[in-house]
């Protein structure tokens, strides 16, 4: 029997899904014998554990480690010098949605340092960055995978891939592209029923954890943008910012400024009627309104925001927090290929990153 294949994973961020995905990484750690997993760095937000021999890091008391021992966090630059020294491939894994760390991947893909990711930032920031990233992957010899950024653990990102890859002509993407927004329209303008106020929607939302801990980064449209965006260059559109397509934002404009998500919270009763007069414009047309990306590539049009659809539709048929993509392509002609399911939370995103480990794992032979 061949002895495992050893690779040296680092981990950046060990909140929500960072913690989570610590669990799975420790469950595949003791079921996958062909290779040893040995944990070299991680990281919190003002910590990290590490050794300069590289000496391995027990996964099951990696945080409580760190939180007890653990060192001030070295600069990026001093990490990269770091990971690219270790004895064997290295897997960076960023949990985070830090803008700094994203700006810094090609940085570390250059070194030869793979990177599985959930952070949005890296693949819908500047298109500059965006084709750094990946050339900066093929000079390194390195991988860099980022399923979760769409959909968490969805199949959204491998199934865009693998139409491109494999010569498939995408047409058109639409979908519900937020857990928060499926939510709040799934409640507040269901099939069946009159649905409850806007803002008492928004409410429950918060406090069910379903939206940030100001609910505007959520109703501003930006999001559901970022999403769109990378689907959109995978599928070969250089879109530059979500400013370079229609974006609507749910936010009332005198409430923009708000000094709080509290007291946006307080004052948006005083915006329902508008809402209202969407939702009972659209029951008035025998459809349901709800919140949407798509793109035509044919049109080369992008656009986020309220769409009208028939009861029959499936985004309309969307319940809790579930996503739904649809894929329209040349092989699958008049009918979409649908991918629908739970598009947030820690576990399935974890999942998500998890499974781009595996990926990259087989990759690196």
């Amino acid at each position: 029997m061949a002895p495992p294949k050893n690779v040296n994973i680092a981990v950046i961020g060990t909140g929500g899904v960072g913690s989570v995905f610590l669990s799975q990484l420790a469950w595949i750690a003791k079921h996958t014998p062909s290779t040893h997993f040995s944990l070299c760095y991680i990281a919190m937000i003002d910590k990290a554990l590490y050794h300069k021999d590289y000496s391995e890091i027990d996964i099951d008391t990696a945080v409580a480690t760190m939180e007890a021992t653990g060192s001030a966090l070295p600069a990026i630059p001093a990490i990269i010098d770091y990971l690219a020294g270790a004895p064997h491939k290295v897997i960076m894994v960023d949990n985070t949605s830090s803008g700094a760390i994203a700006e810094s991947y090609p940085a570390f893909l250059r070194r030869g340092i793979s990177i599985v990711t959930p952070n949005k930032k890296a693949f819908s920031g500047s298109y500059q960055l965006w084709q750094d990233i990946f050339a900066a992957a093929q000079s390194g010899g390195s991988l860099v995978y980022h399923e979760s950024s769409v959909g968490a653990g969805m199949p959204i990102i491998s199934t865009m891939k693998d139409f491109v890859q494999t010569g498939d002509e995408v047409t058109k993407i639409e979908g519900v592209f937020s857990g928060t927004m499926s939510y709040l329209f799934n409640s507040f303008a269901p099939l069946r029923g009159t649905g409850s106020k806007w803002s008492d929607n928004v409410k429950k939302a918060k406090e069910l954890g379903f939206t940030e801990p100001d609910p505007r980064d959520d109703l501003n449209g930006l999001d559901v943008a970022r999403k769109v965006m990378i689907l959109g260059r995978l599928a070969g559109l250089p879109i530059e910012s979500p400013n370079s397509f229609p974006v609507q934002s749910l936010i009332p404009k005198e409430l923009e400024s708000a000094k709080s998500g509290d007291e946006f919270l307080q004052r948006l009763p005083e915006f329902d009627e508008r809402m209202e007069e969407h939702k009972v414009a659209a029951q008035n047309a025998g459809k349901v309104v709800r919140f949407i990306g798509s793109i035509d590539m044919v049109s080369k049009h992008v656009k986020v925001g309220m769409e009208w659809f028939y009861p029959s539709d499936p985004i309309a048929t969307l319940k809790g927090s579930d996503n739904i993509i649809s894929f329209h392509t040349k092989r699958y002609g008049s009918m979409p290929l649908i991918v629908r399911g739970q598009g947030a939370g820690g576990d399935v995103t974890a999942m998500g990153v998890s499974g781009d480990l595996l990926k990259v794992l087989v990759q690196l032979g």
